[in-house]
């Protein structure tokens, strides 16, 4: 049973670190594209208003929703979320192994 146990280990480590790996660049990533992302929002959300305003209710709705969602309240939030999963899984195999 001992041996098993040990195989074990060894296979899944490289899987823990792929996934411990993989999650610090991919937040690395969300941090910059947040930031880039950010000041795209922030034109956007301004050109919006000014359409909003001066030529079609419509068409400043939509860049207001687009900005919104390239905002950091928008995709990068749930960039996040789905990082933070990756992250229970990756805790949850190392519970079950080594744990």
């Amino acid at each position: 049973m001992g041996l098993l146990k040990l195989i074990l280990k060894i296979v899944t480590a490289p899987v823990v670190l792929l996934l411990t790996l993989a999650i610090w660049i991919c937040v690395g990533l969300v941090y910059v594209s947040g930031l880039v992302l950010g000041l795209l929002s922030t034109v956007i959300a301004l050109l919006g208003v000014a359409v909003l305003v001066t030529y079609s209710p419509q068409n400043g709705l939509i860049l207001l929703v687009i900005a919104f969602l390239i905002s950091p309240f928008g995709l990068p939030k749930l960039a996040f979320w789905l990082l933070g999963k990756v992250q229970d899984l990756k805790y949850a195999i190392q519970d079950l192994v080594y744990g």
